[in-house]
């Protein structure tokens, strides 16, 4: 028999690398399950780019993950506690250094291109992107390494025993995975 949404007990949150997929996977596996998906980048990101007061972030997580099953991506490390408590699997998408910059190059041209909308109004565009210290590029040469070395060690940790870890180290081992779930 069929669980309702409502008491399906399952929480997964994806993280990786920026750029490394997050969001289509954890959109993916949301679909496949029926439940909730939540984007940790909606969340924070207010008009202009702007970062809410701490507590407003980590309220607003609160509320999103208050229900029995949803799938979450990000690597916000002020709201991991929360997230984290609560998850029962961490998906981490450990990939290739120039796949994914090859990926976040082909996402954030066409994002600037297009001006895509992506959060409350915000959009990418060339001169930020690509010529600027908070460049998504730049931000992601800095936290690849940082990651990798980053995740293991916390997995290892006492208060995450709790969590299944499935650890996806390449598009085809993700695509065997998603076939896999039931």
């Amino acid at each position: 028999m069929q669980k309702s949404l409502q008491h399906c007990g399952k929480r997964i949150s994806v993280v990786g690398t920026t750029g490394s997929g997050k969001t289509t996977l954890a959109q993916q596996v949301a679909q496949h399950f029926q439940i909730p998906y939540i984007e940790l980048d909606a969340l924070y990101w207010e008009p202009n780019w702007t970062a809410p007061p701490p507590q407003v972030f980590r309220d607003r997580v609160t509320e999103a993950l208050s229900r029995d099953c949803w799938v979450v991506d990000g690597n916000y490390s002020a709201v991991r506690n929360i997230v984290w408590s609560r998850a029962e699997t961490i998906v981490f998408l450990d990939y290739s250094f120039w796949l994914i910059m090859g990926r976040l190059l082909r996402r954030t041209l066409r994002r600037s291109l297009k001006q895509e909308e992506l959060w409350n109004g915000n959009r990418e565009d060339i001169r930020k992107s690509f010529f600027s210290q908070e460049s998504i590029l730049l931000w992601m040469l800095q936290t690849y390494q940082r990651n990798r070395k980053k995740y293991p060690v916390l997995f290892q940790q006492q208060e995450y025993a709790h969590l299944s870890v499935v650890h996806l180290q390449s598009p085809q081992i993700t695509n065997e995975w998603l076939s896999s779930l039931q």
